[in-house]
């Protein structure tokens, strides 16, 4: 959504102008967010005349705002009644919101277990377009650990977590990841050719986990296994991090086991389906 440039002043800066436009367009960011508030108090339905009185906004302001919105699925109106609902797109975020929350509190506890046994440090993450996002961490007590940050972004090729989602996926799938977002290299390790890419997912299927060997950071060990809803599919991922000296290869299979015994448990727990 963009709002109309206004004329500036002939002796305006550019950063004025900037400046202005901006503070235009966060004005009907707020109108817009406004306007779905109001079409939330109420599942009936409301008229243009009672939305914009309700909002405080003229009748063509909020017009043009609501048309935008259903441009994009957020707000729908039935031509039949001139009535404004919430749309579908409001629904999938609020659902993501949700599932997030849900999902981090079915899984702590299977996490501070997973901690608890093998003393490293736990993540929860969930795919979002083309990154794993980090959900929520179960910190090691150890003195030297991996320590992740709520929301920090990694693309799924470059992590356990997101290499265990896209080895869960279906090829078509994966293909449009590539198409999308590329293999762009976090480290040395990082895996850059679709080859490799398409060889290392097959050996995560076989295996049931996947690792990263300081593909994301370096100098730290990754093994991480899928979660997957009640389709089967592939949503989050939790994985055990530690550093290179402590997370050896030898003890690849043993643990990637029992990552993937806890995934496995929290998808029952969320009601999703194993393959």
């Amino acid at each position: 959504m963009t709002a109309s440039p206004r004329r500036a002043p002939r002796n305006a800066s550019p950063i004025t102008r900037i400046d202005r436009d901006g503070d235009s367009t966060v004005q009907s960011l707020t109108r817009a967010l406004q306007l779905l508030e109001v079409l939330a108090e109420d599942d009936e339905g409301y008229r243009l005349v009672d939305i914009a009185a309700r909002s405080g906004l003229s009748s063509s302001t909020a017009h043009r705002l609501l048309t935008t919105l259903e441009q994009r699925q957020f707000v729908q109106f039935d031509r039949e009644t001139n009535l404004w609902y919430v749309g579908v797109r409001c629904f999938s975020v609020g659902a993501a919101f949700a599932r997030r929350r849900r999902i981090a509190q079915l899984a702590l506890p299977v996490m501070r277990r997973l901690r608890d046994s093998n003393g490293e440090s736990v993540n929860l993450g969930i795919a979002d377009l083309g990154d794993i996002v980090f959900v929520t961490q179960v910190e090691s007590r150890e003195v030297m650990r991996a320590i992740g940050k709520p929301g920090f972004r990694a693309p799924l090729h470059g992590t356990a977590m997101g290499q265990a989602i896209l080895a869960a996926m279906a090829e078509d799938d994966v293909l449009q990841y590539l198409r999308t977002y590329g293999l762009p290299k976090l480290t040395a390790n990082t895996i850059a050719r679709a080859s490799r890419l398409h060889e290392t997912l097959g050996e995560v299927r076989r295996a049931g986990f996947a690792i990263d060997d300081e593909q994301n950071a370096v100098g730290l060990r990754c093994i991480a296994a899928a979660i997957r809803d009640e389709h089967g599919q592939p949503f989050g991922a939790i994985s055990l991090v530690g550093p290179t000296q402590r997370i050896r290869s030898a003890d690849f299979a043993s643990l990637g086991a029992t990552v993937r015994a806890a995934a496995d448990e929290i998808t029952a727990a969320y009601g999703g389906h194993l393959r």
